[in-house]
């Protein structure tokens, strides 16, 4: 033993000095401080912290009375709405796993969730009914299905066995909710959009989910009682644990249940939102839309964008919309954004273009993340700080999954050698900011969402006039990138674009569906390989619009 023994000798930890740590303590304390301030928005429904907070107490003990209890999975599939908020403590409160379903999935993708997942409680809104019924219907054992019955969307059937006001009335408002045994608990079940089969189930625990929270506000300089736009979808990431940030803040969660631009103007003017994050797709759509929507604002609004870097166009646009951007990246597998383009001062005075290029970067770590690097490929040591030579970001830290449900060899793999790996290969500019060069796993980002292009080539390759297909990402003003598709007919056969269309539509969600074809022999390497690169390239050009 080294140093003074006393060091080690009866400073143990105990319930005096030690708690694990949850974000599940912020709503209590919001309630606590700020009982009659404003928590929740939803149209004509407001809230205070000590409601909401009373509501998450009953959601939590409506379970624990169901039998639902630690490491049992409660699925939800909701739109941004006060339930989809509530969940995120609720779910929790009473030790279980909360597994938010991404709203755009088919059927067959939310049937394997459920399944994969063992969720013993689906939350869905009605909205959602005509995917959910099917999915369902795949499965032996069902969950218990709650229905979300929001005024502000009267269609769709009613799929399960009661609706959620009448559940929650089932529940006690005083709940006495425990902090996990172990902040290594499992909080979140996050699954990723998949890149050669089925996707992969993400795990959180307590303590990630509690430090990436108050990352947020130190990354952002967030301040108390922050007014919150939901345009990012709460099933990503848990909305990049913004749910437990604002409660920190004891801020406002104004919900969108659609990201439409009146909807989101009329309520940054309402509600003086001041806080928003997004894809590129979410500010294009605010600042493309009629001026006239935008008319009586007169403060700014701090924004994050996320995806695709986002082009000269929308960081203009935006600057003249009164939204300030901060360009951040993330993968699932860490809590969504990970690193940020932290902002200087000098850059203010450059040309927009140059602006562009300096905040498109995926740039430092966040500030409670551990590490955040470029490797080699091979040597597994830091490439050179030349903006040149390409290896793969890596990760490490609090802020970084437990590892992938019930998939050992994956999670083995994802952190080889004491990190995280992302799959993005990057480059590290002379001032240490990072910049994607390329996606080893071509994942293509479309409207903030991942599309594994070998999905969507496994749709095309079921079809009996291909021989062969590439899938590439093509830049979009819109959606930032969507899929393009590369087509080789076997020998005689013939098909159209628009067939194409219509039979991957019978197979994938409908944003995974390629927009452009481009028919032709595709070129390969001497051992047959398709060279994405070159169609990648081809991509960009006029030529692939189809």
């Amino acid at each position: 033993m080294t140093g003074n023994p006393a060091y080690q000798h009866g400073l143990d930890k105990n319930q005096a000095n030690f708690s694990a740590l949850t974000p599940l303590t912020f709503i209590e304390r919001a309630a606590y401080v700020y009982p009659d301030k404003p928590s929740v928005v939803h149209g004509d429904e407001r809230y205070t912290w000590a409601q909401t907070y009373a509501r998450c107490r009953r959601l939590a003990s409506a379970l624990a009375r169901r039998g639902i209890g630690k490491n049992d999975t409660v699925a939800v599939m909701l739109p941004n709405t006060p339930p989809m908020y509530e969940a995120h403590f609720g779910v929790p409160m009473c030790g279980a796993v909360l597994n938010t379903l991404n709203t755009r999935l088919d059927p067959e993708t939310i049937a394997f969730m459920l399944k994969h997942g063992g969720a013993r409680v689906l939350i869905v809104d009605r909205e959602f009914s005509a995917v959910v019924g099917p999915a369902l219907a795949m499965l032996d054992e069902k969950p218990l299905v709650i229905d979300v019955d929001d005024p502000q969307w009267p269609f769709g059937d009613l799929l399960g066995a009661t609706t959620y006001d009448a559940f929650l009335a089932e529940g006690d408002p005083e709940y006495a909710w425990q902090n996990p045994d172990d902040e290594w608990d499992a909080i979140a079940l996050n699954y990723t959009s998949g890149t050669t089969g089925d996707p992969k189930g993400v795990v959180y625990h307590h303590r990630g989910a509690h430090l990436n929270a108050v990352s947020n506000i130190l990354n952002w300089g967030m301040p108390h009682h922050a007014v919150y736009l939901w345009t990012l979808p709460m099933f990503h990431c848990n909305g990049w644990t913004f749910p437990w940030t604002v409660a920190e803040r004891a801020g406002v969660n104004v919900c969108l249940r659609r990201v439409e631009a009146k909807a989101a103007w009329d309520a940054i003017r309402t509600e003086g939102v001041t806080h928003m994050c997004g894809a590129p797709i979410v500010y294009s759509l605010l600042i493309n839309c009629d001026p006239a929507l935008r008319e009586g604002i007169g403060h700014r609004i701090a924004g994050q964008v996320a995806g695709a870097a986002p082009p000269a166009a929308i960081i203009e646009g935006a600057e003249q919309a009164g939204i300030d951007l901060t360009h951040v990246y993330g993968l699932t597998e860490v809590y969504g954004p990970v690193s940020v383009c932290a902002k200087h001062a000098a850059w203010e005075s450059l040309p927009i273009d140059q602006r562009a290029e300096r905040n498109g970067r995926q740039g430092v770590r966040t500030p409670l993340q551990e590490a955040l690097t470029v490797l080699d490929l091979e040597t597994m040591q830091p490439v050179p700080w030349d903006g040149e030579t390409m290896g793969e970001i890596v990760l490490r830290g609090n802020i970084t999954m437990k590892g992938y449900l019930s998939n050992p060899a994956s999670t083995a793999k994802a952190f080889e050698g004491g990190w995280f790996h992302s799959g993005d290969l990057a480059v590290m500019q002379p001032d240490g900011y990072v910049k994607i060069r390329d996606r080893s796993k071509d994942i293509i980002i479309s409207g903030g969402e991942n599309i594994s292009s070998i999905e969507v080539e496994e749709a095309l390759y079921r079809h009996p006039a291909v021989l062969s297909a590439a899938v590439v990402a093509q830049p979009d003003e819109k959606w930032g990138e969507t899929p393009c598709a590369f087509v080789e007919l076997k020998p005689g056969a013939s098909v159209s674009a628009e067939d194409l269309r219509v039979f991957c539509r019978q197979h994938l969600a409908g944003f995974k569906v390629p927009r452009a074809y481009v028919f032709g022999d595709l070129p390969k390497t001497s051992t047959g390989k398709i060279q994405k690169f070159a169609l990648r390239e081809r991509a960009k050009s006029a030529s692939a619009i189809g």
